[in-house]
């Protein structure tokens, strides 16, 4: 047995599927099936059952796997514990951020983050939730920032802030400081549509209190959304962040919702088979600082 078969099979099981296995792992699908047949001849074991939607571990296929996530955690954390000898960082860390965040962010932190390591390098990708979480798992991210993320045990999640959200109107529409949640029923909303974290956010906090939104118009983009909303269109929900920043128009007007207070959370997520780098983590202290300030 070794590393790149064990790993092609780590992989596989953790996906269920030898495409998306490949994809990580950066290798064609064929080669990847035949580093796990050639461990399963070698091993004289069944590992994996194979069907037309992908693949399910044995009883033999689960025991290995166990032991070999471990094995390959341990190979990681020895490379960059070599790694760490070195005197001066270098590489490249990804991270992912829902647009409302990047808006407000990426210009801060791609400044401190050349400050803080000029000889490394920064990518920043931005997408809804869902996407980013899949684009975790496939290991195109080193970490990212989610709102209100489903918990998947693939996954880690470190709570990074709350914030209340607020209902937002034109100028002309004269809401109330504070509106509680069981009146949302009586606004037209533009909301963002299904998956977006918001949106379900929004939508389970109404279902719970028995209230029947009014949806008017489903708009992705906070930017539309907003000049939307200043036309008088309809009303929006958003954390109060969300109003600050060059694209907002002037003379919006927004309500706490109360009774009760709804929060959306960011939550830093990190692969949970997968440990940061020395550039990762200390990128992520950075990022969490630069948060944190704000």
């Amino acid at each position: 047995m070794d590393l790149k078969q064990l790993e092609c099979f780590v992989r596989v099981a953790e996906f269920g599927s030898f495409t998306k296995a490949a994809a990580v792992l950066g290798l064609s699908q064929s080669v990847v099936s035949r580093q796990v047949r050639q461990l399963e001849v070698e091993l004289q074991e069944h590992l994996l059952l194979r069907n037309g939607r992908g693949v399910t571990l044995t009883a033999s296929g689960m025991r290995l796997f166990e032991h070999g996530q471990g094995i390959l955690r341990q190979v990681q954390v020895a490379r960059e514990e070599l790694r760490e000898q070195r005197d001066t960082l270098s590489g490249k860390v990804v991270i992912g951020l829902p647009p409302s965040i990047a808006r407000c962010h990426t210009v801060g932190l791609v400044t401190a983050f050349r400050e803080r390591f000029p000889h490394c390098a920064l990518g920043i990708k931005e997408g809804l939730t869902h996407s980013i979480r899949e684009w975790l798992l496939l290991g195109r991210l080193d970490f990212a920032l989610l709102f209100n993320p489903a918990q998947n045990a693939q996954l880690c999640y470190e709570h990074l802030h709350s914030e209340p959200l607020v209902l937002v109107g034109a100028k002309s529409s004269n809401l109330p400081d504070e509106i509680p949640l069981k009146e949302l029923g009586r606004y037209p909303l533009i909301i963002p549509s299904q998956p977006h974290s918001l949106r379900r956010l929004v939508e389970s906090e109404a279902a719970r209190h028995t209230v029947e939104l009014d949806v008017a118009l489903e708009v992705d983009g906070i930017p539309s959304l907003l000049e939307l909303v200043a036309l008088g269109l309809g009303y929006g929900i958003l954390f109060r962040t969300a109003l600050s920043g060059p694209y907002v128009p002037e003379g919006l007007r927004s309500a706490a919702i109360i009774d009760p207070v709804v929060h959306t959370h960011l939550f830093v997520t990190t692969a949970a088979q997968r440990p940061l780098t020395r550039l990762a983590d200390q990128t992520l202290a950075m990022v969490r600082e630069h948060v944190h300030s704000r």
